[in-house]
Formats: structure tokens, sequence, C-alpha cells
């Protein structure tokens, strides 16, 4: 019986102390609980994502993916587009049922992905246009499955991609419609009715992720009314306890008016967002491979579009700062990736084999972000017992063949090698700097930004902690 009591007792002690863990888990409704929540691990090592902007718009594939909203303010340009190619009763809506994608192949997609050495995508599931890329219950007619495509394209793709690949799959939505009846009603009332919100976007919200589990939800068109019309900390706190992917997801900060780089779980801020320093919170610069587009333009010009070299500057820079990035690719009408996307995506792959380790699962070092001497070099690390390694990411090749490195003039430097080249790579203190020799150039493998590990002797040179968020 004395057995039979201490056994009662422990399991009294567990249901309390599994219940403290429970409520220590549990995020209410409001932003400073929310803002609370670590950044899952995965996404912290990813660093690397693929936006995929694929729509309506990508028929008439002509400026902007906001065609349909300029059209309906006369942009000049669009309106003498749809003048000279298309009847004067040609509505947007004719647009959807041109929308073929005959060509669309998912497991060809979640190749060109995978090759490219991403960790996640981000499709857009519905843009501003308020065409679902799924068969929505709460779309009708004005969906992948009713109209034009006549498939489930959502589901084939995050199919594929779990099936064939090692990627994450999110999902990119937009809260507003430029031109849903419901949501113009909600707006006439200074949005002091929601039926919009409860009619259609949390339940196409709720449907999405109990339909497709996306570990990345990346919302927007938040702008015009508060999180408080959104609904959007109820959804956020049933993501995070309660879905079917409350371990994994993560979210990031248009949820609002106001919550802008402010609110949410990574920060965006705007747009191509690049601070060029460390920031504090996680934050993603998303940008686009077209400098003009998120979708496709069939009148884009070859200077339009980045170079690999761009993309890897911004891509350093970024991750050096303590962010990720998510570079955008505008499939055509038909469901192809046109060979310009493909060519980055490949190219920055193959830099990628090479300097990877540099790259994935690395942290900002917080001693140095953008190199005191020499400043196309920044710096990632990836912290170990005593010191952290350090990368050092050359943006050029030094025509001098050596390159000073300010930050590094007060470290016991015991190893400098550089990924991709056998025994390299000699070293020296000269002056306020610790000189690299580069080795002869056709001896790397690589093309772009030459990353230097390098490691270090003088353990009462500690790191300090870094306080990012972790793994829950």
């Amino acid at each position: 019986m004395a057995h039979t009591g201490i056994l009662f007792s422990l399991c009294i002690f567990f249901i309390f102390a599994v219940s403290r863990i429970e409520g220590k888990t549990k995020y209410e409704p409001n932003w400073e609980s929310l803002d609370s929540r670590p950044i899952p691990n995965w996404y912290e090592d990813a660093k690397i994502g693929i936006f995929i902007h694929w729509g309506v718009f990508s028929v008439p594939s002509f400026a902007t993916e906001w065609f349909w909203k300029n059209w309906k303010s006369n942009r000049a340009d669009i309106s003498q587009f749809m003048k000279k190619n298309y009847p004067p009763n040609f509505s947007y809506q004719d647009f959807a049922a041109q929308f073929t994608g005959e060509h669309f192949n998912a497991t060809k997609w979640a190749e060109i992905f995978q090759n490219s050495g991403a960790q996640y995508i981000i499709f857009t599931s519905k843009h501003h246009e308020g065409y679902a890329m799924w068969p929505s219950r709460y779309s009708f007619s004005w969906n992948s499955m009713d109209v034009g495509l006549k498939r489930d394209i959502i589901g084939e793709l995050s199919e594929a991609i779990r099936k064939n690949t090692n990627l994450h799959f999110g999902l990119y939505h937009s809260l507003y419609e430029w031109f849903n009846p419901m949501y113009l009603a909600d707006r006439a009332s200074n949005f002091s009715t929601q039926t919009f919100v409860d009619q259609k976007i949390i339940p196409e919200m709720r449907e999405l992720v109990f339909k497709y589990r996306p570990e990345v939800i990346w919302s927007d068109g938040e702008w015009e009314a508060a999180d408080t019309y959104w609904r959007s900390l109820e959804f956020i706190a049933w993501l995070y306890n309660s879905s079917p992917v409350k371990d994994t997801v993560v979210v990031n900060d248009r949820w609002g008016s106001k919550t802008l780089c402010k609110h949410g779980g990574f920060l965006t801020c705007s747009d191509r967002y690049n601070p060029g320093k460390l920031q504090s919170r996680k934050w993603e610069n998303a940008f686009t491979l077209d400098k003009e587009s998120w979708g496709y333009r069939r009148e884009a010009n070859l200077e339009d579009y980045m170079t690999i070299g761009e993309i890897i500057n911004l891509i350093v820079e970024a991750i050096s700062c303590n962010g990720n990035v998510a570079l955008n690719v505008g499939p055509t009408k038909e469901g192809t990736i046109s060979p310009i996307y493909q060519d980055r995506l490949a190219s920055l792959g193959k830099w990628l084999k090479v300097t990877g380790p540099a790259i994935y699962k690395s942290r900002p070092w917080l001693q140095c972000q953008n190199d005191t001497l020499t400043s196309n070099v920044w710096y990632t690390s990836k912290p170990g017992k005593g010191n952290p390694e350090i990368f050092a990411i050359v943006l050029f090749w030094p025509k001098d063949g050596y390159i000073d490195l300010g930050c590094l003039h007060s470290k016991n430097v015991v190893r400098v090698s550089m990924f991709g080249v056998d025994n390299c790579c000699g070293f020296e203190t000269r002056g306020n700097g610790l000189r690299v020799i580069f080795p002869n150039k056709a001896e790397t493998s690589n093309d772009w930004a030459w990353a230097l590990s390098i490691s270090y002797s003088d353990t009462s040179d500690q790191e300090p902690r870094y306080e990012t968020q972790t793994e829950l």
C-alpha cells in the first residue's frame, strides 16, 4: 500500500508538472504573448526560401501583378495595353479562362527549387485579386478548380515538395481582396462590420492549414484595417496553440495596419527590406528576381533581372545581420518557370554547394557583421565549445591577391581555409588587420563570393551569448 501511495503521489506530481509545461506554452491572443513565441529552429537554420507568385495576373503578364487594380484605376500603360489587345467588353474575370497551366509540372518545379539550394518555398495561395489556387469552399467559381486551371495547384505542389525534396512548404495569403463585395461593404462601414473576415478570411485560412499543413504563413494585404478587424490575434493564437502545425509554423508581421515591423514572427517591414545592420529580431528580405514585378512579365528585358552576383550579395548581407531571404520567381500562365529564373536558381545552387557551410545553420557573429577594413566582407558564425567558427564571406576577388580583415586584428587566429580550395590560405598580422593570402583564382570551384573559415585560440576572448529565438 505504501508503494501505491508513492506511485499515486508521483502521478499527481507528473500531471501537475505537465500542466505547468502546457501552461507555459499556451499563447494568449495578445501581441505580448504571441511575440514571445520562439522562432522554430528550422527557419533559423534554413536561411533561403523561394517565393512564387502565380495567379490570374500571370495571364496578361504585363506591367505588374497589380494589373487588375491598376487597370481599374486607369493607369495609362495598362489601359493602352487592353485597348490595343482586347475587345472593349473584356473583363478581368475573362482572363481566368485563359489561365491554362498546361505545362505545370509540380515535380519539375520541386526539382528546380531543390537544386537551387533553398530550404523552403512560399507559394501564393491567393493574391489581392482573390483567386484561390486551391478548390476553396469559400471562393466559389473563383478558384483553380472551378475556372481556368481545373486543378488543385497547392495540393499538387505541396505533395511534390514533400515527396521529392527536403524543403519546408509555406503559403502566402492576402487578407484583403480588391473588389470582393463583402470586403467593400465592411470598408464602407469603416470596418464596424466583419462579414468578410468571419465568412471568408478566417474560414479559408483554417482550410489552408488543415488541408495543406503550411509551415510558413506569409500574410499580406493587411494595411487598410486594424488587426482587430482581421481577427489576427485569435487566429495566430489558434495557430500556435492548437493547429496541426503548431510546433513548426512561422508567420510574418503583416496582420494589421499597425503590426508591420513590430508584431508577429519574423519581420518583413517592407518589400525588399534590407537594413544593412544586425537586427535583434529575426527578419526576412523578400525580393524579386525581376526588379519590376512579382509576377511574370512578357515585356521584361534581360537587364530587368538581378544578376547572380547581386542575388548572392543580398543573401550574404541578410544572413550576417540575422535575416533570411525569399527570392521571388513568377511562372508563366502555362505553368513554366522561364529559363532566366531557372538560370539564376541553378547558379545559386552551384554556389551553395561550395559555400553552404557558411550559410545554413549559421548565426550572426555578434562582434562584427561588416568588416571594418574591407567593406565587401560579411561575417557569419557557428557557435561551438569555446570560440565559435567564424566565416568571412568575401564578395569580390582581391586584385592584389590578398585582403585585410579588420574585425580579426585582435584574434589569435590559428587557421584560415577557403571552401572549395585545398591548402588555403596563408595569413599574417598586418597593422590593424589580419592579411589573408588568396590562392590562384583558377584553383577555386566557385565564381561568386568566396567564404573563408577562420578558427582562433584566444579562449579569454569569449563570444557574448547570442540571444536569438530558439527552437520550441
